[in-house]
Parts: C-alpha cells; structure tokens; sequence
C-alpha cells in the first residue's frame, strides 16, 4: 500500500510562487510515475502535470505551461510542483497520485493512489 503525504499549498497574491511537495511511504517510489490534478470550486478534477518514474518525461496541462515545473527526487520519495506566476484561476486543491505503470501518461482514472489534498488559493 501506498501512501502519500502531500504539503506547502497555502495562500499567495498573484504573480507570487509556490511549491508543492508529494512524499511517499511503501512501495517502490522510483518505479512509479507520480502526476498532479487540481479540482477548482464547481468543476471536476483536471490533470496539471506529471512524471515519470525515471524522471525523463514530463507532461503539462496547456495553461501551466511555463509557469509549474514538476520535478522528483528520488532517493527522497518525493514529487515536487514549483508553481510560478501564479493566477486566481489556479485557485484549488491540489492532488497527488501515484501510476504504478510509470510512464504518467494513463488517464486519470488509472492513477492507483491519491494524496489527501492540499488547497492552494490565489488572490487578485
């Protein structure tokens, strides 16, 4: 079983940064690739980014382009969001997940574990 502990969401102006960290505990973090999603007030769960487990390929949402970088470290257990320039359509809660097959490319509903959540909200 996989767990994952998710931090550093919290409050920011616009333009300002953040950076998000997703650690885990049991299996074997270097073999999974680990993805981001975001659900804003009203809407569904949306993919923002992901990695995969050799940390070689990454994958963006179009709007974060630029701006989010996705990062790991694996002899930490842990996935990192670096979120720059930052808008109040960013303004969610954050999520993180685990695609044991490691290419972090499966849809949404093939990620095998989520982290609990943290809430990022952004002010105008």
């Amino acid at each position: 079983q996989v767990q994952l502990a998710q931090s550093g969401g919290g409050v920011v102006q616009a333009g300002g940064s953040l950076r998000l960290s997703c650690a885990a505990s049991g299996g074997t973090f270097s073999t999974y690739a680990i993805g981001w999603f975001r659900r804003s007030p009203g809407k569904d769960r949306d993919f923002v980014a992901s990695i995969s487990a050799d940390g070689d390929h990454t994958y963006y949402e179009d709007s974060v382009k630029g701006r989010f970088t996705i990062s790991r470290d694996n002899a930490k257990n842990t996935v990192y969001l670096q979120m720059n320039s930052l808008k109040p359509e960013d303004t969610a809660f954050y999520y993180c997940a685990v695609d044991v097959t490691g290419w972090g490319i499966v849809p949404m509903d093939r990620y095998d574990y989520w982290g609990r959540g943290t809430q990022v909200t952004v002010s105008s």
